[in-house]
């Protein structure tokens, strides 16, 4: 009997499934019989009351909740994550290698293999720290700015976003809470089982593209680059993504 494929998918820093906008109908268009999970972060998306938790394994215990909610029997399981995501990923794989079969890790960054000035350049930094003096529109706004390259995209995803963040607004608390949790985190000298793909943005201004070139020569893993996508490359191109997603499973 052939598995059905499942993906699941984790989002980055502050950021919840709604964030994941036109890449979710790409995805389904490419696999029109996989199921699709997206799995909110605490502290994000319907648990943006919840404490996030101050370590990458704590956010992978509470998310495996849904997980195994969502899981089914005879299934082909694909890990799809970006950013911060990446690095629960990770940690993810190490307590349960059985979870998940394949997996694609986008624009993120260990520490252990990449210095903090790649992993967070200064110029993104000194950026963001004006994100929690801001509300609405406007924090929506600089954020964007500083993860999307493509400006067709900038108006509609905007829009999108706002209302994200009128439903389920992200507190300064988690958001510190997060940044904590990845910047803490370290890869050791984990190395995963299953088929890892790893995409990286060449003109990603948040996360250095060098931290993606680091975990696939430290995983003897082969790497696709984009070469005019941000940081947060399904939002400027989910297409791109998904049909490399679709040759990796070939």
């Amino acid at each position: 009997m052939t598995k059905q494929k499942h993906f699941y998918l984790l989002r980055g820093l502050i950021r919840e499934k709604g964030h994941w906008g036109h890449f979710l109908t790409e995805l389904k268009s490419i696999f029109p019989d996989a199921l699709i999970t997206a799995i909110d972060i605490p502290g994000a998306g319907e648990y943006y009351t919840t404490p996030s938790p101050l370590s990458i394994k704590g956010m992978v215990e509470h998310m495996r909740q849904d997980y195994l909610k969502a899981r089914k029997e005879n299934e082909n399981s694909h890990l799809i994550a970006i950013s911060l995501g990446g690095m629960i990923s990770v940690e993810w794989m190490k307590n349960y290698p059985q979870d998940f079969e394949q997996a694609t890790l986008i624009n993120t960054s260990f520490g252990g293999i990449s210095p903090l000035f790649h992993r967070l350049m200064p110029s993104a930094l000194a950026f963001l720290l004006k994100v929690p003096t801001l509300k609405g529109r406007a924090k929506e706004s600089r954020i964007l700015k500083l993860v999307s390259n493509h400006a067709d995209v900038f108006d509609e995803t905007l829009d999108m976003w706002e209302e994200i963040q009128k439903r389920n607004p992200v507190s300064l608390k988690n958001t510190l809470r997060q940044l904590t949790a990845g910047a803490r985190f370290t890869v050791g000298e984990f190395k995963p089982t299953i088929p890892i793909q790893i995409l990286g943005s060449v003109k990603d201004r948040m996360v250095s593209i060098e931290c993606s070139r680091a975990i696939a020569k430290k995983w003897s893993l082969k790497m696709e680059e984009h070469p005019s996508g941000g940081h947060d490359l399904t939002v400027d191109d989910p297409k791109w993504v998904a049909t490399k997603i679709k040759e990796f499973t070939v």
